[in-house]
């Protein structure tokens, strides 16, 4: 099988930081460890479920939404009560306009300094998936001023009816809170991209309580070309100083996989960026998600995307493709590992999704993952939920699709990397 080079021109090759896999427990493995390689369903109930997001409420609860479906599907949702050990629960009553979600889900969480309690905004664009539906395009938002016990109906903003044409595709898949004079305000920047991969901000506010988001803008316009041949879309943000801090870096996907995702910076909270760059190979990958931990590391998962032509040959031989993937992983590192483009400290090979050949756990596995919703509890422990096929079987026989939960502690991992580096001496 021949492949073009030229798919391999921009930022191909592997990583070189310590490979941490979480797919396989060794029978060696300490009792307080085991729980970095155990995986907990959050909801198994269809064929296929996929796409989440969480929120941690301040009872300590966590809420996670998912569409029923491969992103869209009528919304359904799992908590947890004990710190995303398990997923024993379900919202009540949730409104009807949820069940015509046309996308992906995402929460966030927003608090404001006036003293008008958070709210918890949930948000779904209306992309055409071309099934005979006419989209109204915009994005419906949805919120929650009692800690995600009610919910008010889908609010649809700037639809094809307000004046804005383009189809909004994972809508938001960041929000941040901005600064003015050095100091946090209410309002927040989401970002989103339509289907010609244009990227977009729209800034939220509040009147008199209610929502107001200004019309949609292309931000990464100085940087069109790059954008257009990179396919850049489903952009995280990201802010320095363990969320404090007055730099911006954004980590987009590269759709059309002939480059690394991208990266870029502000420090004019979003009105500019830098011209993007690509990351390193052990951050490469697609639906970036990031948090810190409680000692300022960073942790970001996403879809590993691979683009080593030597491990392509090896893992993934004679598909002419020119990426394959090792699904769910994760990567830490710091701030500053992304301003001077660092490899980071560490990768992360999360759990293992299965293809339909139900290959046992190795370096290849199955790219249908990602989209992942974080919280970290007040003790420093992460909880990271991804959807993928993890093992379970439909009645057919065939894999199903599914969302799942895990749990980090940094200082865990720092651990099992020294233990492992101990064997390795011996």
């Amino acid at each position: 099988m021949n492949y073009d080079e030229k798919l391999f021109s921009h930022g191909a090759g592997d990583y070189h930081i310590p490979r941490i896999a979480l797919d396989v427990m060794p029978d060696d493995c300490p009792d307080s460890l085991k729980y970095l390689y155990e995986s907990v369903t959050v909801d198994d109930e269809l064929d296929y479920t996929g796409h989440p997001d969480s929120v941690l409420l301040k009872n300590g609860d966590i809420l996670s939404f998912f569409p029923s479906g491969h992103g869209k599907g009528a919304l359904k949702t799992g908590i947890s009560h004990d710190g995303g050990l398990s997923f024993n629960d379900k919202l009540k009553n949730i409104p009807s306009s949820w069940k015509n979600s046309r996308e992906t889900p995402t929460v966030y969480r927003l608090e404001f300094s006036d003293g008008t309690p958070d709210k918890l905004l949930l948000a779904c664009g209306n992309p055409d998936w071309h099934d005979g539906v006419v989209s109204t395009g915009g994005f419906n938002c949805s919120v929650s001023d009692d800690e995600g016990k009610t919910w008010s109906d889908f609010e649809l903003f700037h639809s094809k009816a307000d004046g804005f044409m383009s189809n909004t595709i994972v809508v938001f898949a960041s929000l941040t809170r901005l600064k003015e004079n050095g100091k946090f305000v209410d309002k927040w920047m989401g970002l989103f991209h339509d289907d010609e991969f244009v990227n977009y901000k729209t800034i939220l506010t509040f009147e008199n309580g209610k929502m107001k988001w200004t019309f949609p803008e292309p931000y990464l316009s100085k940087y069109r070309a790059l954008e257009k041949s990179a396919n850049i879309c489903e952009v995280e943000c990201i802010r320095s100083d363990s969320g404090r801090g007055d730099e911006l870096c954004i980590i987009a996907r590269s759709n059309s996989k002939v480059y690394n995702s991208l990266i870029s910076f502000s420090t004019d909270e979003g009105k500019n960026w830098s011209e993007p760059k690509e990351v390193p190979s052990s951050l490469n990958g697609e639906r970036h998600k990031a948090d810190y931990f409680p000692d300022g590391r960073l942790y970001i998962d996403f879809r590993s995307i691979e683009r080593d032509y030597r491990k392509l040959m090896k893992y993934d031989p004679g598909t002419g493709k020119n990426w394959f993937s090792e699904g769910w992983c994760g990567w830490i590192g710091t701030f500053d590992d992304l301003k001077e483009g660092k490899e980071g400290q560490y990768r992360l090979k999360l759990a293992h999704t299965y293809s339909d050949n139900n290959e046992l756990p190795g370096i290849r596995a199955d790219a249908d993952t990602g989209y992942c919703g974080h919280v970290v509890l007040d003790d420093g422990t992460l909880v990271t939920c991804t959807y993928g096929k993890f093992g379970k079987l439909n009645s057919d026989g065939s894999l199903k699709t599914y969302v799942v939960s895990k749990r980090l502690k940094v200082d865990d991992i720092d651990r099992l990397f020294d233990m492992t580096q101990k064997k390795r001496a011996l």
